[in-house]
């Protein structure tokens, strides 16, 4: 007798990042070294381009592949850019930060405490995607994470923020 079919593969989560990369091969590598990331496997076109690759960050998977623009899919640094930061909770914000920037990664937003609770700062790693590298470390109700913006973006306005 056959198992059921599981409509989320075991695994995965509802909601799964997929990448793609301009050189999808080193891209693993760069994760493994920046991020600890694990290869669950690929498959590789017959030209050698990565058609479709896994890699699991601690709990999590994404998928990876080449960007075969000949079909509309197209990297992070061809388009000049990507408006999709990809946030990653890790147990140690500073160790990974400076792992990741060792491995070759650009600071974005310097690391520091954020008001809403998470030690948090962005990287752009070399294919052009951004990352946010964050420890949450003190609860923050959503009334003081308010007042907090609020405060901050009044500072920033010079004092004309709404």
């Amino acid at each position: 007798m056959s198992e059921a079919v599981r409509p989320i593969p075991e695994g995965f989560r509802t909601v799964t990042p997929h990448l793609v990369c301009g050189d999808a091969a080193a891209a693993i590598a760069f994760y493994q070294q920046a991020f600890g990331a694990t290869e669950v496997g690929r498959m590789n076109m017959p030209n050698g381009k990565i058609g479709h690759a896994e890699i699991r960050i601690g709990d999590s998977r994404l998928m990876l592949a080449d960007a075969f623009p000949e079909y509309g899919s197209n990297d992070p640094l061809v388009l000049k850019g990507s408006p999709v930061v990809i946030h990653l909770y890790v147990d140690h914000a500073d160790a990974v930060w400076d792992q990741a920037i060792a491995a070759g990664a650009t600071p974005v937003m310097p690391l520091s405490d954020a008001f809403w609770g998470d030690r948090y700062g962005q990287v752009q790693d070399p294919f052009g995607h951004r990352w946010s590298i964050a420890t949450h470390q003190r609860e923050v109700s959503m009334e003081d994470m308010q007042a907090a913006l609020k405060e901050m973006a009044a500072s920033e306005c010079g004092g004309n923020a709404q």
